[in-house]
């Protein structure tokens, strides 16, 4: 890794292996703890800032989903790319990707669902204070709606991610994707049951059948189902291609297999009846993951 030289105008300077953010190095404060006698032996005062939660210390996910009013979809949209995007990242909030509904039994055309991720709740709840309060997003929210609400309700859902997620990284794929978020509800007491299964048999199949794992979540405490809900996302080339990959992938042996030995130990269905929902989703322009 190539050496740089940290400092202030008149501090000391050293070399040190580092990432260097216009001339500033930006230090999380775990880095910041486990360096402290070298920044005294050096004399030097690191610079910290309030960067967005990585992937690696996200611990709290925060699923929004935008009911548009009537004809009023696009003006979300130009609010969100021109305002709302910069000013989120401004104030250390890092939403991982915006998504619409393709389908109209999905809300196509009136309907945005954005997720954001944080260490924490009280980062969060920090965030937004200082989000709302912003004079920029002040403006630009009233100027947005000089004609009328653009939203007429919001739905909000904290997540967790499992064990088993892979990391959910903001980053746009080399070729355009399809998403797929799916919700499963489990029969009481099976939810355990049903991560067992994704954890120790379904990613991998899902894998060798062609779909992506973007994310796996369970509900955060407190919310509504949180014993008995799994949501997570896949990604597709397109629609044909996640019909292909289902096919093959329920058609497996191997998942046939699997399945009936998991609802043989538990007695029956891991999921209520109806438990499974899917919605295929494009992400926007302006969504980092793409």
């Amino acid at each position: 890794m190539k050496r740089h030289v940290i400092g202030r105008e008149g501090a000391r300077k050293f070399s040190f292996d580092m990432r260097m953010v216009s001339g500033w190095h930006v230090w999380d404060m775990k880095t910041i703890l486990a360096h402290t006698s070298l920044w005294i032996a050096l004399g030097v005062v690191p610079v910290v800032s309030p960067t967005p939660a990585s992937a690696a210390d996200a611990k709290l996910y925060e699923m929004r989903t935008y009911h548009a009013a009537p004809g009023k979809m696009d003006a979300v949209h130009a609010r969100f790319r021109d305002h709302a995007c910069r000013l989120l990242k401004k104030h250390g909030m890092e939403a991982i990707g915006f998504w619409v509904p393709m389908d109209e039994k999905d809300g196509a055309g009136a309907t945005l669902t954005w997720v954001l991720q944080w260490p924490d709740r009280a980062t969060r709840e920090k965030a937004w204070e200082e989000f709302k309060a912003d004079p920029e997003w002040k403006a630009a929210f009233q100027e947005s709606e000089k004609d009328g609400k653009l939203v007429e309700k919001a739905d909000i859902r904290f997540l967790r991610p499992t064990d088993f997620s892979p990391p959910i990284r903001s980053a746009a794929a080399a070729a355009p994707r399809v998403f797929e978020l799916r919700t499963y509800t489990a029969e009481a007491g099976r939810l355990e049951a049903l991560l067992a299964r994704f954890r120790e048999h379904t990613l991998k199949l899902f894998e060798r059948h062609g779909m992506t794992n973007v994310a796996y979540w369970t509900l955060a405490e407190g919310e509504e189902g949180a014993d008995r809900t799994l949501v997570y996302m896949l990604a597709h080339a397109n629609r044909d291609g996640a019909k292909q990959s289902f096919d093959a992938f329920r058609a497996d042996p191997e998942w046939q297999a699997v399945k009936k030995a998991s609802e043989d130990k538990a007695g029956g269905s891991l999921t209520i009846k109806d438990g499974v929902k899917s919605v295929f989703m494009s992400p926007t322009d302006y969504s980092p993951m793409r």
